[in-house]
């Protein structure tokens, strides 16, 4: 504990207090904009096949709802930080009826988890260096990995322990373990259902299983772990506040199927973690502004990240899976929040 507080930089130090305190100002309007254009981008990516059927609709609505699946999930990670609405009851409210329970998730489950990966970031307890540990990997382990994510194989395994959990254990009898599945996945449950509902009323019910579920369980995962390579993997110190996370460059292409609601700018959240994620752009020009920027880790694009993360050497693949699968079963998966890509 000691050690992860030696890392932190106070945030006096970086900037002064009026820049500060207009950076960390919340607004429930922004809040309350993000999560309402995350859900129109959504229903405008289905009304798009629905209205222009054809493979290329199909296709590009999956992509872009898996993309802003991940934005409610980038959401949910601001009110974690309790940075997306200025009043703390409402930002768990609306965080978790419209970012987290439609994702399986809770706001308060995953805040719990995520505040340890800030206190000890890329530290022996960070509960996120499992994820970015094993790297560099070689481009076949890598793509070994997108097959699984893009096939659903990932999100199956995940939910499935999710479930398991859910359920509790077998010492529990049915009613307990009933009790004991609601009070874990009932409200997401509900959720779940309600989008069922509402497709079904402005589209078709199977578009629930097209539009949701099948980016959720694929293109969403893979996403999610090119998004967990570029802000921890391959880093250059992890002692460094500075340098043991990256800002990625992200145009406007990568922002619509990569990189939703400023989740790029990732070293500028890790300095100052309550800033809301529509104040990080900012941020960065005012740490620039400041003479901090050339000390930052950044990367000009998503690509050139995983370049670098893809550079062992195939004769070394083998002993790297052996390595990562060790400490896959030390560390477990966590399934429960910001969906991690630990296989």
């Amino acid at each position: 504990m000691a050690r992860s507080s030696v890392l932190r930089v106070p945030a006096a130090d970086l900037l002064d207090r009026e820049t500060l305190t207009a950076l960390r100002q919340r607004s429930a309007l922004m809040g309350v904009s993000l999560i309402f254009h995350a859900w129109v981008i959504i229903g405008s990516a289905m009304a798009l096949f629905f209205f222009f059927p054809n493979p290329l609709t199909f296709i590009l609505a999956v992509m872009i709802i898996g993309a802003r699946q991940l934005g409610l999930a980038v959401l949910m990670h601001d009110a974690a930080h309790n940075a997306l609405m200025p009043n703390r009851k409402l930002n768990e409210f609306v965080s978790d009826f419209f970012c987290a329970y439609p994702l399986l998730a809770r706001t308060d489950s995953y805040r719990r988890y995520h505040l340890q990966h800030h206190m000890r970031t890329q530290q022996p307890e960070d509960p996120d260096l499992i994820l970015s540990a094993p790297f560099p990997i070689t481009r076949k382990s890598f793509t070994r990995k997108m097959i699984r994510d893009l096939t659903g194989q990932t999100a199956y395994q995940q939910r499935k322990a999710q479930f398991a959990s859910a359920l509790g254990g077998k010492e529990l009898s049915w009613q307990e373990r009933g009790l004991h599945f609601w009070q874990r996945l009932g409200p997401a449950m509900i959720a779940n259902f309600v989008i069922l509902v509402l497709c079904s009323v402005l589209f078709h019910w199977s578009f629930y299983l097209m539009f949701w579920l099948l980016p959720f369980f694929t293109y969403h995962m893979a996403i999610t772990r090119i998004r967990n390579i570029a802000e921890h993997a391959v880093v250059p110190d992890n002692d460094d506040p500075f340098r043991n996370a990256r800002t990625t460059k992200a145009g406007w292409l990568a922002r619509l199927f990569l990189a939703p609601y400023w989740v790029n700018y990732h070293v500028e959240h890790h300095l100052l973690m309550y800033v809301p994620c529509w104040q990080l752009p900012a941020t960065h020009r005012a740490l620039r502004a400041n003479g901090l920027a050339e000390r930052m880790e950044t990367a000009p694009g998503y690509l050139s990240v995983l370049r670098q993360a893809c550079t062992r050497r195939d004769d070394e693949d083998k002993r790297g899976d052996l390595v990562h699968n060790a400490r896959r079963r030390v560390a477990g998966n966590f399934t429960e929040g910001f969906t991690s890509n630990a296989s």
